[in-house]
């Protein structure tokens, strides 16, 4: 493992239409309430994962689900992905509490989520 490995998947993000609506769906399948519980964002912990729901997509429009992996230094893992030709499509920038996000996208248009806690 080099220093910028990624850790694993440990974050979903949900776009949704309906954030009541859909708490209420994903705490049923849970089986937990979220612990974040905000009009702009909702996030469940269960297993070791953070399952979030995102009203509208967020300012980041997602369109569809997005898997976080966790690395420890983000910005190396944006260098060595655009060098291997994937495109930063949201650099790397600060969303509270410490935790910094990016996203990508892969030759096909695939987005990957990057996440550091710092």
């Amino acid at each position: 493992m080099t220093a910028s490995s990624a850790q694993g998947i440990k974050t979903v993000l949900h776009p949704v239409s309906d954030l009541s609506k859909a708490k209420a769906v994903y705490a049923a399948l849970l089986g937990v309430q979220p612990q974040t519980d905000a009009s702009y964002y909702v996030g469940f912990e269960v297993a070791g994962q953070h399952i979030g729901l995102v009203p509208g997509g967020g300012p980041q429009g997602m369109t569809a689900p997005v898997a976080y992996w966790h690395v420890p230094d983000i910005e190396a893992k944006l260098a060595e992905l655009t060098a291997a030709g994937a495109t930063v499509q949201e650099p790397a920038h600060e969303v509270g509490g410490g935790r910094v996000t990016a996203t990508v996208t892969d030759p096909d248009g695939n987005v990957l989520g990057l996440l550091q806690d710092q």
